[in-house]
């Protein structure tokens, strides 16, 4: 859940700090106070591009921090995907915006805006206007029968999913495939040709990290052989060499070496180092006699070097790479040879994919038809009691003529708002406070299922007033028993079922407008609903009216 929330230099905002609460949160205000602008920081420390309108003009950076707690256990599993890993149970994001540049950080890690975006779809789920119109879409219809029927209908989704990848894969090769017999036959003359080209080298694994090894010494032979020498003279001179100036230092030590076992130690040593100097100067001479830094030599390993350089330049940047090539052109003429035989084992795979697609799409299709009339008989009990009194509500399911990814269906909402009315569908019926009423159901079907633990609804009371307002007030708590809501509202009725109620103002200091946001205590909230009942002037009655509202309200809950 979110647990607070950090604003600083954003619009109307100087600084504002807010703890929310599990349960249902309400925000209110006046219009014009900046409730707007809570949501649009939410939504920009969760990713979202930055409006030129949400930053300030005195030049300071804006910031944003949201801090959740997360102690479910498939939230974890599910943000490790995407390795993000929360701290004592803790996730903070943030934003920081400055100028036209804005920085994203998880945990103080700074992240892509897209991965924000991947881990605030965890997280929070906000619902306003746009999501509404989402209501709209076809493909959200599937969506939302699919989260609903997901515990029966996952596996074969996912066998479903699996299998048109296959399904895809094949009918691109059989595209690719489609080749007359003159294109057949140049293809497979340029293979052949590449094939034997790459043979013809005859490359080994690693040979080209030995060559290069090789090359770099033997251009640099010259170098190599004055420094061998001079160190082998070094070693080696009768006069004034390190062997020999080694060996007198041992004698005259070891003429006095019985009068003093310390000097006897050095004695030893000295010996030793000797021993070492006279093997070093042996591998020394050794390595000159057997070095070979010949033009011969170095032309024939240049010349190899330089082959295997261009066959890196056609098929691969390693030999590796090269050698796994070869075994692909190797296939692929095999297949061009045999052209008939493989043309016809890939129209055969394509129509066993598409008979197990059918399979697998009709079982699927079955499963959501199952799950469709009890969610469809749901919302409508749902709708009902939001005042959608002769309401009624279907899915109507229709058949594809191609297969996807999760199966041939495709289906949609329809509704009738009035008796004797046709279905039709939402687009054709709903308004905007409609729309946001059907949402608010769905909602309230889904919310058990629903995995996001917090639930932002922005303009839910668009159109509504009286018992339907009572209504929606009813619902979102009854969402609230399972996840943390934050509600933006105008309406007293939903303000009355907080758990903990915002209250947004605006001020002017310093000549300049700010807003504020603070919790209110329950007087103050009496006083607050009293203003969304009356207006500007509040009157006793009008404050007793606000009482009896959150009795009521808070009796309701219990």
């Amino acid at each position: 859940m979110l647990r607070n929330l950090h604003v600083k230099n954003l619009a109307l905002i100087d600084e504002a700090e807010v703890d929310f609460e599990k349960g249902l949160n309400i925000l209110t205000g006046e219009t014009g106070a900046g409730k707007s602008i809570i949501i649009g920081s939410i939504n920009l420390a969760l990713g979202e591009k930055v409006s030129k309108e949400m930053l300030r003009d005195n030049g300071e950076n804006a910031f944003v921090e949201l801090i959740f707690d997360v102690e479910s256990d498939s939230l974890k599993e599910a943000l490790s995907g995407l390795d993000v890993y929360p701290e004592d149970d803790m996730l903070i994001l943030s934003r920081k915006i400055s100028g036209g540049r804005s920085i994203a950080k998880i945990n103080g890690e700074s992240v892509p805006a897209s991965k924000m975006k991947a881990v605030s779809a965890l997280l929070i789920d906000i619902h306003g206007q746009h999501e509404h119109q989402s209501l709209l879409k076809k493909q959200k219809h599937l969506e939302i029968l699919d989260d609903y029927a997901r515990n029966e209908l996952s596996d074969i989704k996912s066998e479903l999913k699996e299998t048109y990848k296959k399904y895809r894969e094949v009918t691109k090769e059989l595209e690719e495939a489609s080749l007359d017999e003159e294109s057949r036959m140049r293809e497979l003359s340029l293979l052949e040709y590449e094939i034997h080209e790459i043979e013809e080298a005859a490359l080994t694994a690693g040979e080209d990290e030995v060559l290069e090894t090789k090359y770099r010494k033997l251009l640099n032979g010259k170098k190599i052989m004055e420094a061998i020498h001079a160190a082998h003279g070094l070693l080696s001179m009768e006069d004034g060499s390190a062997s020999e100036l080694t060996g007198r230092a041992h004698r005259e030590l070891s003429s006095v070496a019985d009068y003093d076992d310390a000097i006897r130690g050095m004695a030893d040593e000295l010996l030793e180092i000797d021993n070492l100097l006279n093997d070093l100067n042996r591998e020394i001479a050794d390595y000159m006699d057997e070095a070979e830094f010949d033009d011969e030599t170095f032309a024939g390993t240049e010349q190899r070097l330089d082959e295997i350089n261009h066959l890196k330049a056609k098929y691969g940047h390693t030999i590796d790479e090269i050698l796994a090539s070869l075994e692909e052109k190797q296939e692929k003429a095999e297949k061009l040879q045999n052209y008939d035989m493989y043309h016809k084992k890939l129209m055969q795979q394509e129509n066993t994919l598409k008979e197990t697609l059918q399979k697998q799409s009709e079982k699927a299709s079955a499963i959501r038809k199952k799950y469709a009339k009890e969610l469809a008989e749901k919302i409508r009990e749902q709708l009902v009691d939001l005042n959608f009194l002769d309401v009624r509500f279907e899915m109507k399911f229709e058949q594809k003529e191609t297969f996807g990814a999760d199966g041939f269906d495709e289906v949609e909402f329809v509704i009738a708002t009035n008796p004797g009315e046709p279905l039709k569908p939402l687009g054709s019926v709903a308004s905007g406070g409609e729309l946001s009423r059907i949402m608010l159901a769905l909602k309230t079907v889904l919310a058990k299922n629903d995995e996001i633990e917090t639930l932002i609804f922005d303009e839910i009371d668009t159109g509504i007033s009286g018992r339907t307002a009572q209504m929606v007030s009813e619902k979102m708590h009854m969402i609230a028993e399972h996840h943390q809501v934050i509600c933006i509202t105008h309406l007293p009725q939903i303000a009355a079922m907080a758990d903990a109620h915002f209250n947004i103002e605006k001020s002017v200091e310093n000549e300049t407008t700010i807003s504020t946001i603070r919790r209110l205590t329950e007087d103050e909230q009496v006083t607050e609903l009293a203003r969304m009942l009356g207006g500007v002037k509040i009157t006793d009655t009008v404050l007793e009216s606000a009482r009896e509202m959150l009795n009521l309200a808070q009796n309701a809950k219990k």
